[in-house]
């Protein structure tokens, strides 16, 4: 459950990178976000919590 949580979180991390034409306009706001979800999820992992 884990791992495919964390596979969708990349995938949207990769999704959101503003080098994409859909996302430019974006900035870095959104890539910012899944970011410090995805840090918060690997911590949480990483000692037990999750």
């Amino acid at each position: 459950m884990m791992g495919i949580l964390l596979l969708v979180l990349l995938l949207l991390l990769l999704g959101t990178v503003p080098i994409w034409p859909h996302s430019r306009q974006w900035g870095y706001r959104p890539s910012g976000l899944v970011s410090v979800i995805l840090i918060i999820l690997i911590f949480m992992a990483l000692s037990d919590r999750l």
